[in-house]
């Protein structure tokens, strides 16, 4: 059974968060960063989403260009870097070595973050609720 958090972001710069399950979070494994897929694959019909990256159970973030689940690269100021050494402050040219995950979406992927490129007819947050109908009499 796959399970995925998704991290649904619109035009609007809202982010939504979703938990996917089986089936619908099967048709996201062997997707890769940059691909599109269809809302009615996830179950939002009429969305259509980009995968732009994630992370794992571990909490390392997916990068793009890295074939293998998990690698040591070294990078300098991109995704998986924060520029900050070991003190805590700023450094400029600075490249550390770092863990990253590959860029294809496997079962040990726990969060997907998606790209909201065409918005279906229902919204993505919760349904507007009525205000409460009379304020408490005294």
């Amino acid at each position: 059974m796959t399970e995925f958090k998704a991290v649904l972001s619109t035009k609007d710069g809202k982010s939504y968060q979703k938990e996917l399950k089986s089936p619908e979070a099967d048709n996201l494994l062997k997707k890769r960063i940059g691909e599109t897929i269809s809302g009615n694959e996830l179950g939002f019909p009429g969305y259509e989403f980009l995968i732009t990256g994630g992370s794992d159970k571990c909490g390392f973030p997916m990068r793009k260009g890295i074939q293998l689940p998990r690698k040591k690269v070294l990078i300098g100021k991109s995704v998986g870097f924060s520029g900050l050494n070991r003190v805590g402050y700023k450094q400029s040219g600075l490249f550390q070595r770092r863990t990253v995950c590959g860029e294809m979406v496997t079962k040990i992927i726990h969060q997907v973050n998606l790209k909201v490129l065409k918005e279906g007819a229902e919204t993505l947050g919760p349904a507007a609720t009525e205000e409460k109908t009379a304020p408490a009499e005294q």
